[in-house]
């Protein structure tokens, strides 16, 4: 194209300026997988009012994180929003500002990580009734309708070296962010988090919005973080976190009653019913909040 400039070849939104921020609904539900690995099998969750179907592709289904990615293409167009700028569902964006807001190394691996995650935002497909921007959905989408790594060839041998990412978000999520207006923003240690953790602070950020406690059935707990093993294997975690107490600006504790003992005329059996337990989640106040969380990167 006559007149076409390198530099206009790759009109960047990067770097990010500001915070990591998401849509609420994309907080409070689980549409990703709690896994670092391929998850091939499908995601249900369902509710009276919600009900979300997740489909893998041939590289399984997007998992939490992967979602870093679209925590960060969300951030771009707030950001963007804020900043009087005209908006579209396209992105484009370095690797190396993904990597360094999100915590990631800049090395080889990273960027092949990178291919595999775009692939599986791009196959994942989606199905939910959750309205966004006052519009819903039918049928299937994926988060990613597009994704190109965009490289250039330099030096004697001519290998590639990746110029930009390309994206182009999801109607879905970008009404949900253009009209409705859900926004939150994330502890800087978000990412630091393993998946249980990651999806627990998520729940307790989009629940404690108002600064009222969250009192949660545990296993209800475990249905909204997406927790795909039993019961049992969920109370153990909770435990372990209730113990940390490193989700950053929200008190963790679990609540476990003692378990109901049989009827003298039924033999006791060693699989009966567990005891129940519930999760109460409170937000820490600001200041407090700050120094814990302070501690935690130390």
């Amino acid at each position: 194209m006559a007149g076409t400039s390198q530099g206009d070849l790759f009109q960047l939104d990067s770097p990010l300026v500001g915070e990591i921020r998401g849509e609420r609904s994309l907080m409070a539900f689980p549409f990703f997988a709690l896994a670092k690995n391929a998850w091939m099998k499908p995601l249900t969750y369902s509710t009276p009012t919600v009900s979300i179907e997740v489909r893998p592709s041939a590289r399984g289904v997007a998992t939490i994180y992967d979602k870093e990615i679209v925590l960060y293409i969300a951030s771009l167009m707030i950001a963007k929003l804020e900043s009087g700028m005209a908006i579209a569902q396209d992105f484009t964006f370095t690797a190396h500002d993904l990597f360094s807001v999100t915590g990631a190394n800049h090395s080889a691996r990273s960027y092949s990580r990178l291919a595999d995650a775009l692939e599986r935002l791009q196959g994942t497909q989606i199905r939910t009734n959750i309205e966004a921007g006052g519009e819903g959905e039918e049928g299937f989408f994926s988060w990613l309708s597009e994704a190109r790594l965009q490289y250039a060839r330099s030096g004697q041998k001519g290998e590639k070296r990746l110029k930009s990412v390309k994206v182009r978000l999801c109607d879905w999520l970008f009404r949900a962010i253009l009209r409705d207006g859900q926004v939150l923003d994330y502890a800087n240690t978000y990412f630091q988090l393993g998946p249980i953790e990651r999806r627990i602070y998520e729940v307790a950020r989009s629940s404690c919005v108002e600064g009222e406690p969250l009192d949660i059935d545990l296993n209800l707990l475990k249905l909204q973080t997406g927790f795909q093993n039993p019961l049992s294997n969920f109370r153990i975690a909770m435990r372990q976190i209730a113990t940390a107490n490193a989700i950053p600006g929200y008190d963790i504790a679990l609540i476990e009653d003692a378990a109901p003992a049989p009827p003298d005329e039924e033999p006791r059996r060693a699989g009966r019913r567990p005891a129940s337990a519930r999760v109460i989640i409170t937000r820490r106040a600001p200041a407090l909040a700050e120094a814990q969380d302070g501690l935690a990167d130390a």
